[in-house]
């Protein structure tokens, strides 16, 4: 009975078949299409000694991913034998033992198939100098380091590769080898810049080309984000290697700090995460000592600071606070910065030892949703073995985005808001100013800029027009949401504006009113045409100006060069700002547009715009105020004194203080730009300095 209802049931199928297949004949084939996502862990097993512990197969782990038991793919184990190799005798580049390598600008790694273990028991270390950020004699001691353990300190598991960022370009010098005599030619003809016979730029000058999509160079000025981006850039150039990676990072600093982009940080950290690379910063600038108010070769500082010593702690802080992304780029990838010591090779072999033979864990996820969200994971022995297991927690989600409806897009935005791996595919600068409406509220102006060039990429897709989405919020110290923000601003793409567009960015401002307090802002822009999504994240504070008694209460200072007529001025939000009548910046009917990046134009003359605050004067009491541009720390020029003995807002008591500069009789370069408010009757003063560069 059950073979003859076996041979029936055949035979229905073999007569669906059979129509199913006269009907594909007359239909459009169709494609089945399945996606599976590998996931690759590196995990260090050690006994109560400290010893690595072999023979472990994939049954004797257990991993889960947010609770959900995970089926073991791949395993392999990566065994290091740390023979110290004998010392080579270089070859100099400098007379004629040996040429330059050949070719500088390989730009990326040769990586196997996807699971493919590429190079079996091998520890992959990465020499990465950040000559933008480097002087000559910081560059000068990481390529010393590099050459020293090159020549003495490499061990037989060690594979180095060497890669520089310069010119705001990331390139790969030299792919992984062992080739100990390569590895140091190719530092050597770093060290002579040249290649091929040809001069190099000075690795120093900021490229005024296209950095990361950017075409204009102010936003390759004054921005640490390009430095992020760049190892953001690196590091996914490894991700292909299933191997762990350890990539030690050479810097004079790193300062990242008030303004910068805190979600450039987070999403480097988050990319070197998923491509499995370790960071190991090394500061190049090696043990500081200097003097409280500076070397013989700094001129004395002037005014109040010099006196009360806020000006030697302001060197300190501003050395201490360089010094911070470095540590937090160490810690939150599992690596760790070595700062203030001069030995910068000692940073390259904690590098090397702190990778100890490891096995590499394989497998595909039951969660296939392309979410972005973050995936916790936790890895076991079976069986109650027990031992010391060292992995990465946890990694983000690849996010897709692909055609979506009205509702979709705005769920979207929503979902990247709220993301924990920032996406920074557009490049955004964003400017926060203050000043005071009231003895309780603050106005709160918001600048946004973009690159024009960014958004003429959506005419490749044939559109003509094209539209930025713009949402945000602010939130405040206890993680509450204060304030909103959702726009759309339109874009044509033909004609005199696709050109304008290419050359020029474009900007984007909205008002907030806020109390004082510590704020956290995120802003995220999207491409609607071709959904490339931009996030700025920054921290910053209102302070409270009515406890101000020590100094003048001053608002913050604006940079401009731009002074518009309300009806040419950029966007703003919901198509009408309904703040402008509180808006300080406007002017006689005019708009004062913040510079955001601090790159002026020496054919343009430089606005400078604050409010003083007489709080607890019945009558306006006179104000001196005047601007000062230093070039390192030599004054360059100065305006006349601007006496200011009228003008108070009854309300708020602000005095406003605008200056009107010409910038054509100072050289190019790069400034710091000084405001200084004075008291008399009082005897006190305010002062406040930011950097800014002068192009031609």
């Amino acid at each position: 009975m059950f073979r003859d209802k076996s041979w029936m049931i055949f035979a229905a199928l073999s007569a669906l078949s059979v129509g199913l297949f006269a009907g594909a004949q007359q239909q459009q084939p169709f494609t089945i299409k399945a996606e599976a996502q590998l996931v690759l862990e590196t995990v260090t097993v050690q006994d109560k000694d400290g010893k690595p512990v072999e023979g472990l197969t994939r049954r004797d782990f257990v991993i889960t991913e947010d609770g959900s038991p995970q089926s073991i793919e791949i395993c392999e184990f990566q065994k290091f034998e740390d023979t110290a190799l004998p010392p080579i005798k270089p070859r100099s580049i400098f007379n004629s033992e040996a040429a330059p390598i050949s070719k500088i600008g390989r730009n990326q790694f040769t990586a196997g198939r996807v699971g493919e273990i590429k190079y079996q028991d091998r520890r992959l270390l990465v020499l990465y100098f950040d000559l933008m950020t480097m002087p000559e004699t910081d560059r000068y001691r990481a390529f010393a380091a590099g050459r020293k353990f090159i020549q003495n300190q490499m061990t037989a598991s060690d594979l180095m590769s060497i890669m520089i960022f310069s010119k705001s370009v990331v390139r790969v010098l030299l792919d992984f080898t062992d080739d100990r005599e390569e590895l140091d030619l190719a530092i050597q003809t770093l060290m002579k810049k040249k290649q091929e016979g040809e001069e190099d730029d000075d690795w120093n000058v900021p490229d005024t080309a296209a950095a990361f999509g950017q075409n204009s160079s102010e936003f390759n000025l004054f921005n640490i984000d390009r430095q992020l981006a760049a190892l953001q850039t690196a590091v996914k150039m490894m991700g292909a290697l299933s191997e762990r990676k350890t990539l030690v990072y050479f810097a004079s600093g790193l300062r990242l700090n008030g303004m910068d982009n805190q979600a450039q940080l987070r999403a480097t950290i988050n990319a070197a995460i998923r491509a499995n690379v370790v960071l190991y910063p090394v500061d190049a600038r090696g043990l500081v000592a200097e003097a409280p108010m500076g070397d013989a070769s700094t001129p004395s500082s002037g005014g109040v600071a010099m006196f009360t010593g806020a000006s030697a702690m302001a060197r300190m802080a501003s050395f201490q606070q360089s010094q911070d992304t470095l540590y937090t780029l160490a810690e939150d990838t599992g690596g760790k910065a070595m700062l203030d010591y001069n030995d910068l090779s000692r940073g390259i072999v904690n590098a090397q030892k702190a990778v100890t033979s490891y096995y590499i864990l394989g497998y595909y996820t039951t969660n296939t949703e392309m979410d972005g969200k973050f995936r916790k994971i936790k890895i076991e022995l079976a069986d109650g073995q027990q031992a010391k297991l060292d992995y990465r927690k946890g990694y983000y989600a690849r996010k897709k985005f692909s055609k979506f409806t009205a509702a979709d897009k705005e769920r979207q935005l929503e979902e990247a808001l709220m993301l924990g791996d920032p996406i920074t595919d557009l490049t955004i600068a964003m400017e926060v100013n203050y000043f005071k409406l009231n003895s309780a509220e603050y106005y709160v102006p918001v600048t946004i800029k973009i690159p024009g060039s960014e958004l003429v990429l959506a005419k490749n897709t044939g559109s003509d027009r094209t539209v930025i989405d713009f949402i945000g919020e602010i939130r405040d110290d206890y993680g509450s949401v204060y304030s909103n923000l959702r726009d759309k601003v339109s874009f044509k793409l033909k004609g005199e504006t696709a050109a304008a567009l290419m050359k020029s960015p474009i900007e984007y401002d909205c008002g907030f009113t806020l109390l004082p307090g510590k704020y956290i802002i995120k802003v995220l822009a999207r491409d609607a045409e071709t959904g490339r999504i931009g996030t700025y994240q920054a921290v910053f504070t209102i302070p409270n100006l009515m406890k101000e008694f020590k100094r003048v209460p001053v608002s913050s200072v604006v940079l401009s060069s731009q002074r518009v007529d309300m009806r040419q001025a950029l966007y703003t939000a919901a198509g009408k700002d309904k703040t402008q009548t509180a808006n300080p910046l406007v002017l006689d009917g005019k708009k004062l547009i913040p510079s955001v990046t601090r790159v002026f134009s020496k054919k343009n003359k430089m606005h400078v715009y604050l409010q003083a605050y007489e709080n607890n004067t019945a009558a306006m009491e006179p104000l001196i105020a005047y601007v000062t541009f230093f070039r390192g720390e030599a004054k360059a020029f100065e305006t006349s004194a601007l006496a200011a003995t009228e003008g108070m807002h009854p309300k708020s008591r602000a005095v406003p203080l605008h200056f009107t500069i010409p910038l054509d009789k100072l050289p190019p370069g790069e400034y710091k730009c000084q405001t200084t408010v004075l008291d008399p009757n009082g005897k006190k003063a305010a002062f406040w300095q930011a950097p800014v560069m002068l192009v031609e």
